[in-house]
C-alpha cells in the first residue's frame, strides 16, 4: 500500500491569536512581502473575509483586492487587517536579530555535522530550524 500525501491547509492550525502570532513572526523573519501578504490572506479566509472586512472597516471586495498576490496594499489596510485578527506589529532592534540568526547558524551547523538531516536544515525556514535545535538538545 502507497503513502497517502495531502495537501497542508495551515488555517486548520491558526486558531487562536497565539497561533497567528507565532505563525505571521516566523512568516516575516524569512523577509518576503509578498509571503507575508499570502500569510495575512489566508488567515484573513480562514477566519472569514466578511467577518475580516466588518472588523476592520473595509469593504469586502476591496479586502480582497488587496490581499490577491502581487498586490501592492496600503500599510494602514494591513494594520487594520492585523487589528481585525487579533494581532499587532512589534519593531525589536536589529542587533538582537542579528545575535539570534548567528547563534541558529551556530548550531544548525554543528547539528548538520552529527546529523543526516542535512538538506532539510538548509532549507533556511526558521521553523525546520527551531525543531532541529529542540531535537539536538
Amino acid at each position: 500500500m502507497g503513502i497517502k500525501i495531502t495537501d497542508l491547509d495551515v488555517s486548520e492550525y491558526l486558531d487562536t491569536e497565539d497561533s497567528i502570532a507565532s505563525y505571521l513572526s516566523s512568516i516575516i523573519e524569512e523577509g518576503d512581502s509578498q509571503l507575508l501578504l499570502a500569510a495575512i490572506s489566508d488567515i484573513a479566509k480562514a477566519r472569514g473575509m466578511s467577518k475580516i472586512a466588518s472588523d476592520s472597516g473595509l469593504g469586502r471586495e476591496s479586502l480582497y483586492k488587496a490581499l490577491k498576490p502581487e498586490s501592492k496594499p496600503r500599510f494602514e489596510t494591513i494594520l487594520k487587517v492585523l487589528n481585525s485578527l487579533g494581532v499587532k506589529i512589534q519593531f525589536n532592534p536589529i542587533h538582537e536579530i542579528d545575535k539570534n540568526k548567528i547563534t541558529q547558524k551556530k548550531t544548525i551547523k554543528s547539528v548538520n555535522a552529527k546529523s543526516p538531516r542535512k538538506k532539510i536544515a538548509s532549507r533556511g525556514t526558521s521553523t525546520i530550524r527551531k525543531k532541529i535545535t529542540d531535537k539536538s538538545k
